[in-house]
């Protein structure tokens, strides 16, 4: 049926050719037409832009403070020539520009695939740098939940232990005294909730978490005071007076050493360190923070 047949009139066929190239040509350059005003210009010309140009078009927006431009600029090269080794520092500046906005979610996804991609480069350690302080900017007050306190520390701990040469180090070692100083605080709040309430044991367990822990906060002078006054309360004399050696050895001068020894006093009893106690050998460790 699709082959002329013999003797058949070519006229006709001729005249619904010259009839379609007319309207074929006609709608195909409507549908160009039509397509490139849907085009964004702005957007092609930059996916047709060199990695070079886009990576440095971005570290240009970023010292200038122009931040969400920048951002743009490096996901640009990411996209557009994945792999390549402009994409792999855009990887991690992008994540820097996030973390500069206070997009800390996203700049914490954004470092973790360039560790993931990139374990073993030299950028890795600033990378981990980048979720560390992304978790850091987010801790809250020691009335509330202190996740991100507690993932600071795992995050700038890993940093210290993989690249302990590493220029981010010292800074590193500061966001983790900052962080076990609030964990500290958060243990020292609900102990002295327990405490208000005359529940010891609980009391007891959050003051020798403190203590044994985060031995070398702030907080370790309250805890022991607070450990001698839930171990008198309970009778257990023994355990008070040495939390309270324990704390004189440590802080002789401390307020709170003071409280415990006059506490001790209206029972006949006077600070005295027992070497088999938890406490004894929890105060090896004390630093006097």
């Amino acid at each position: 049926m699709f082959f002329k047949r013999v003797g058949q009139s070519e006229a006709p066929q001729r005249a619904v050719f010259l009839a379609l190239s007319v309207v074929v040509p006609s709608l195909f350059l409507s549908a160009c037409m039509s397509s490139e005003k849907d085009v964004d210009l702005s957007t092609y010309v930059e996916q047709t832009e060199p990695a070079d140009v886009l990576y440095n078009q971005g570290l240009a927006n970023l010292n200038a403070g122009r931040l969400q431009e920048a951002s743009r600029k490096f996901g640009a090269v990411d996209r557009q020539h994945p792999y390549s080794e402009y994409a792999r520092k855009s990887m991690v500046m992008g994540a820097f520009a996030d973390y500069r906005q206070g997009n800390y979610t996203e700049a914490i996804g954004s470092a973790k695939r360039y560790l993931t991609l990139y374990p073993t480069t030299d950028d890795a350690a600033y990378a981990q740098y980048i979720i560390g302080l992304s978790y850091y900017r987010q801790i809250k007050d020691v009335t509330q939940d202190q996740k991100e306190a507690r993932q600071t520390v795992q995050t700038m701990q890993d940093l210290v232990t993989r690249w302990p040469d590493s220029e981010y180090v010292d800074d590193a070692k500061e966001k983790i005294r900052f962080a076990n100083d609030q964990l500290a605080g958060k243990e020292m709040q609900i102990g002295r909730y327990y405490l208000e309430r005359r529940e010891y044991i609980a009391a007891v367990k959050r003051f020798r978490t403190v203590v044994e822990t985060y031995s070398n906060t702030r907080h370790v002078e309250e805890a022991l005071a607070r450990l001698t006054e839930s171990y008198y309360a309970m009778g257990l004399t023994s355990e008070a007076q040495t939390a309270a050696a324990v704390l004189g050895t440590n802080y002789p001068d401390s307020v709170w050493y003071k409280d415990s020894y006059k506490l001790l006093q209206t029972g006949g009893l006077e600070p005295r360190e027992s070497a088999g106690s938890w406490i004894s050998k929890a105060g090896k460790l004390i630093t006097g923070a």
